[in-house]
């Protein structure tokens, strides 16, 4: 039995959209006329008071039979032929897994795809269509989806512009306009109950429980729910989940290798075994001579990440990445058939209130529409866009000025925590430096994210651009710079920029001649960037999912205890309308899906850009997006109102920025092995400078790569020798402490391998990319055949058709014969 509060008063007419707005509100003669030109079109409305709030006032709207053929023919909506036997079924790709939801059918009884081809509907060949039911034969989302477009083409006042819903809400005459959920996500009813669905409490039960996490997404279902747009987007987060799953096997693999090695690592065992080896201070005042093999600890955790499998990892990742962006596009080609999307065009959209207001006295000819619009001369484009670049540049230096803020934290800090009282901390003063500069760049990241956001706006909006998708583009593509700089800038200091200009002993370099410039571990800089990149990866994904499911929890939670201040029971919560319970959540967030294909685009980056030093980064990632789709799922269906269902046939601007990370992270991942590993160096000592005849060989090679000073040059009292990470000429040579031969050695080997490494791997990527269609073949000649199929159906139906006229004429011609 379907839910009371999807009917109007007579229980027969279904709410189609709901209006709300303040009884208080001035906009009365906007709100009338606006009202009286939607029935004009064909919609039939009815108000009704709120029962929790007397100053808000509901109104409900259905939209007849005859003016949802009328529009469903003007927007050219799909649906699926009468005439349908088996040479005329649509066939089933076989060679894509199916979405379970479909085959369960016996819970699923109306959600029962036809497998027939479909058309744009026309009512001059109504017949031709399959109408067991007027009531059901368009969907509660096509239903929606046609009252949002008449809502955004009514008009309001006299003017070519003053029509929409939009402005009606920018100016404050309606708080609010949404489809109705389908009732309560929890029911006490079973799901296999015969006659009307609720195919909320079907998604909730089979997509948003915790409990199946493990199941495919019923991708159909969130469809037809929900809209193609926001299915897409759970198509897409999806796909990459299962994507990552080879590459977190992999990337586990890799580490489980470094775990398994640590302890026969001859470069390990060459550290631990350094009991007479004294390294140099690496600290101005504070730091006391130490021992080399007292960085055991760290020359291990170092090699778990450090190992024979960096390399092919980084390579692995970078084709992983090209076959993702590859195949994605072959499944979206085949869900656009399925979602019969393949031949949708977005509608011509209208101008945003913004632009007509500022640009209403310069107007051209739209080449599509051939109606006279608001124009944006091109100097004043150049010249804001010339502002809007000049905004983002400033909000980039930021981030770098914030950057240099916490080395300078860095360097202090390294002072004081090599003299700090407790005797852990002293000991181990370079993680605690570490430590504390990558949560306190944490706390820096997060709060500069809310400066970006406001900023973001107002370059946008200072752009003027032309329509709404323009703006998102606009918005997106700067939330993303700023995001990825304020996340990553900290990554590639440390990275490509940490202890490469430190100096030598007895010859530091100063910042502003006071702070000595941090060196890297005995053991290398790879150990900092593991922690940098661990730490800011799991606290954002784990901050990210406590703000998208707990702020709309909290909120939700106040809006209850308000109520419950006014003394409304439980029993007055449990018998509100749905219209009602529906205005009570939260409304989508006004960036729509950006956010969140802006955090895992973001998350893509970080399993690319850096694999090659934290091979655990695609498998923390995996973790996360499991949760993560739980989450998007409940929040979509128990928190929020119900999106109006859009149409979309990919995902926009995000696969173009997914292609850029996948090329950076090619030459990122180049740069990593070949400057901030030591897999280089230990490569040309055991092929050039080793002792061993074997090749491979690491032997003596700690002793290689460590140099040696006369501490009596520091002037602290020391003597003797101490050794420091560089290739330079002892103190008692001809040429003290000049770069000796090795290091111009290992210098080359790095800048070739770098040329190799992305020769090679480009060109795996563009042979990969160019092996893969992106149609499949046999998709390709299914939808030509179904261009003909399509029209040997209407040939037949249409031949039934007049056959069935000629008969009824022939009987009723016989029974007036006298």
């Amino acid at each position: 039995m379907a839910s009371s509060g999807l009917f109007f008063k007579d229980g027969k007419k279904r709410i189609d959209y709901i209006l709300v707005y303040k009884k208080s509100s001035p906009q009365v003669e906007k709100r009338s006329t606006f009202e009286k030109n939607l029935r004009a079109e064909g919609l039939m409305l009815e108000r009704e008071p709120a029962v929790t709030n007397s100053d808000i006032m509901f109104v409900k709207i259905h939209c007849p039979w005859e003016t949802l053929c009328k529009y469903a023919e003007r927007m050219n909506i799909r649906m699926p032929f009468r005439y349908c036997g088996n040479y005329f079924k649509k066939p089933i790709i076989y060679w894509l897994p199916r979405n379970p939801m479909k085959l369960d059918k016996e819970a699923l009884p109306d959600l029962e795809e036809t497998d027939c081809y479909t058309a744009p509907f026309s009512r001059a060949r109504i017949h031709h269509f399959t109408i067991n039911n007027k009531d059901s034969f368009f969907s509660n989302s096509t239903r929606s989806r046609i009252v949002h477009h008449v809502l955004q083409r009514t008009k309001y006042e006299d003017g070519k512009s003053k029509m929409g819903i939009n402005r009606l809400l920018n100016n404050g005459t309606y708080e609010a306009a949404f489809p109705p959920h389908e009732g309560s996500h929890k029911s006490r009813h079973p799901i296999k109950t015969h006659g009307a669905q609720n195919h909320r409490h079907l998604l909730y039960e089979r997509w948003a429980r915790w409990g199946m996490w493990y199941k495919y997404q019923p991708l159909d279902l969130i469809r037809r729910y929900f809209g193609e747009k926001i299915g897409l987007y759970f198509a897409w987060l999806g796909w990459y989940t299962g994507m990552l799953i080879p590459a977190a096997l992999v990337g586990l693999f890799v580490f489980l290798y470094g775990l398994f090695t640590m302890d026969s690592s001859q470069v390990s065992k060459e550290i631990c075994e350094a009991n007479e080896t004294i390294m140099c201070p690496m600290c101005e005042r504070n730091c006391t001579l130490q021992k080399l093999n007292e960085s055991c600890i760290y020359a291990k955790v170092t090699h778990l990440f450090d190992n024979g499998g960096t390399v092919f990892f980084a390579i692995f990742m970078a084709i992983w990445a090209t076959v993702f962006l590859e195949f994605w596009k072959r499944r979206r080609a085949v869900l656009t058939y399925d979602w019969d999307l393949i031949d949708w065009e977005d509608e011509e959209e209208e101008l945003r209130p913004q632009f007509e207001a500022k640009y209403s006295q310069v107007e051209r000819v739209n080449p599509i529409t051939g109606k006279p619009e608001p124009f944006q001369p091109f100097p004043d484009k150049l010249s804001r866009l010339m502002v809007s670049v000049s905004g983002i540049f400033f909000m980039i230096s930021l981030v770098l000025t914030a950057v240099f803020a916490v080395v300078v934290y860095r360097l202090v800090a390294m002072e004081q925590f090599a003299s700090f009282k407790w005797y852990f901390i002293k000991k181990y003063w370079q993680f605690a430096t570490s430590g504390t500069g990558v949560c306190i760049n944490f706390m820096i990241i997060m709060s500069l994210n809310v400066v970006y956001e406001k900023v973001a706006y107002l370059l946008t909006d200072l752009e003027h651009p032309r329509t709404e998708s323009e703006w998102e583009n606009s918005f997106a593509l700067k939330m993303f710079l700023f995001q990825f700089v304020n996340l990553n800038s900290s990554i590639f200091y440390i990275a490509f920029f940490l202890g490469r200009f430190a100096g030598r002993p007895g010859k530091y370099n100063k910042l502003f001649n006071r702070w000595r410039l941090e060196e890297c571990h005995p053991s290398g800089c790879l150990i900092d960037l593991c922690l940098q990149m661990g730490v800011i990866m799991v606290l954002k994904q784990m901050w990210n999912n406590f703000m998208e499911l707990g702020y709309p929890l909290l909120q939700n939670w106040w809006s209850r205890r308000k109520m419950k201040r006014r003394g409304q029971s439980m029993e007055t919560k449990i018998s509100l309308p749905q219209w009602e319970k529906d205005w009570n959540l939260q409304p989508m967030n006004l960036h729509g899906l950006m956010d969140e294909y802006l955090e895992m685009v973001l998350q893509f980056g970080f399993t690319t850009i850096f694999v090659a030093a934290f091979p655990l980064a695609p498998l923390l990632a995996l973790l996360n997006n499991i949760i993560e789709i739980r989450l998007d799922a409940y929040k979509f269906v128990t928190q929020w109102r119900r999106p109006m269902p859009a149409r979309a046939t990919d995902i926009g601007i995000w696969y173009g920025i997914l292609e850029g990370i996948g090329v950076l992270a090619v030459i990122t991942n180049a740069f990593v092995i070949a400057i901030t590993s030591d897999y280089i160096p230990r490569f040309v000592y055991a092929y050039k400078y080793g002792p061993c005849t074997d090749q491979g060989c690491l032997k003596g090679y700690v002793n290689s790569s460590l140099s040696v000073f006369d501490l009596s040059e520091l002037g602290m009292g020391y003597s003797g020798y101490c050794r420091y990470r560089d290739y330079r000429a002892p103190p008692w040579s001809s040429t003290p402490y000049e770069f000796t031969l090795q290091f111009w050695h290992v210098l080359a080997a790095r800048l070739a391998f770098i040329i190799v490494f992305e020769h090679l791997v480009f060109g795996i990527k563009s042979f990969i990319a160019y092996l893969i269609p992106d149609v499949p073949k046999d998709l390709c000649d299914r939808m030509r055949r179904e261009k003909y199929l399509v029209q040997e159906m209407m040939y037949e139906a249409e031949l039934e058709h007049l056959q069935r006229e000629r008969k009824k004429n022939g009987k009723q011609y016989h029974h007036e014969w006298p």
